[in-house]
């Protein structure tokens, strides 16, 4: 257990070793306890708008149950105050959204967005509130089923009374669910298809009474051939294999979206005229468009790298032949899947092609390393054929 966030967080469990965790997650299902994010609601006519005063999605264009990634941008620099998901789960009249960020922002998140409201003159533009998704001061529970077993496992936890289909229910996509609790009393849960494994899988929002209830129904169904519980030290690896990036780590205030490979979560909508009004606008439209095209194009950019030799963690500097810099790895880790050792950086604008030689100084050697395309193992997005 460590501390993170304001919570005590498992690494691992005593049933299974990291490496061990990793692959049971990429070939059965793992549960993973991420009640430590934090969860808002975001309500009111004013609340399409207002999020996208803060945000570069196309939050308007988002039907009810489809979600987004977004990020939270510092007005000016455009850069990413954090990263969340945004989903839409009812249209007028409520405008509600559901937005998850993390962790390790939460005073700084609730920080930039009660700022933001105060600066929302509701005098002149729509109402809209943000608050904690809590019930009686306790937070919502938060658990993530992920693995190419996670849809039958909850499939098979689904009330009789649920009429949801798992086999109709797309990546990105949330619903409301009931489970067959045996203390017979089932409260809603919004479940979204998505994680950050790169595995299919659900996140389950539970009311705070029944977090532990559910957690141990799906533990109980599934049974321990199937499904086990997960700690932080999988998740990092899933996620690194998956190319999915960790705030404070690959992102950060100083970092942009388009510096970031994030470019895509940038609809065309909002790259011109009145839709390119978000924070840090200014900054960022430029950049999409490369200085040979008369744009600003970025100095760095986020890519991935296999690693030859040892490990290249955190903070490891990245450079030529000649060892002329090229820029820091911001996360890295031997691939239990893949068993080679891969990381993620930036790196000098024009150096970031796959294919590319370079070197990661990894306790003062010279490893060689090859840029390489992330994901740096196939995601399995259960996705609309």
């Amino acid at each position: 257990m460590v501390p993170f966030g304001g919570y005590l967080m498992p690494v691992q469990y005593s049933d299974l070793s990291v490496g061990e965790s990793h692959a049971w997650t990429r070939e059965k299902a793992s549960i993973f306890d991420v009640g430590h994010m934090v969860q808002y609601h975001v309500e009111g006519p004013g609340a399409e708008a207002f999020l996208e005063t803060l945000t570069p999605s196309g939050v308007k264009d988002l039907a009810p149950g489809q979600a987004a990634l977004s990020t939270l941008l510092i007005p000016g620099t455009g850069g990413i105050s954090d990263d969340c998901i945004i989903t839409r789960l009812e249209a007028g009249p409520r405008h509600l959204f559901y937005l998850v960020a993390n962790a390790g922002c939460r005073d700084k998140d609730f920080k930039f967005l009660t700022e933001a409201l105060e600066k929302w003159d509701q005098s002149v533009n729509p109402q809209v509130q943000v608050r904690h998704l809590e019930h009686d001061g306790k937070p919502y529970g938060l658990i993530a089923l992920q693995g190419p077993l996670a849809a039958e496992i909850l499939q098979s936890t689904l009330a009789t009374t649920c009429k949801v289909d798992v086999n109709n229910w797309w990546f990105g996509n949330a619903k409301t669910v009931t489970l067959a609790l045996p203390s017979g009393e089932s409260l809603p849960i919004v479940a979204s298809r998505g994680g950050y494994t790169g595995e299919d899988g659900f996140e389950l929002s539970i009311h705070p009474a029944q977090t532990v209830e559910v957690t141990k129904l799906l533990l109980d169904t599934a049974g321990p051939e199937k499904l086990r519980l997960a700690g932080l030290g999988a998740r990092d690896s899933l996620r690194l294999e998956a190319g999915m990036c960790l705030y404070g780590h690959d992102l950060d205030d100083s970092t942009t979206p388009v510096e970031a490979a994030l470019s895509w979560i940038i609809p065309q909508s909002r790259r011109s005229g009145p839709g390119a009004s978000f924070n840090g606008a200014e900054a960022i439209v430029p950049q999409l468009v490369a200085p040979s095209k008369g744009g600003a194009g970025v100095s760095r950019r986020r890519v991935g790298f296999i690693v030859e030799g040892s490990p290249a963690r955190e903070g490891a500097e990245i450079v030529d032949a000649d060892g002329n810099s090229l820029g820091k790895i911001t996360s890295g880790c031997p691939s239990p899947t893949l068993k080679k050792n891969i990381a993620m950086g930036y790196i000098k604008e024009g150096k970031h092609k796959s294919g590319t030689e370079v070197f990661v100084v990894v306790r003062g050697k010279k490893r060689k390393a090859v840029v390489t395309k992330m994901p740096f193992v196939p995601n399995k997005y259960f996705k609309e054929r």
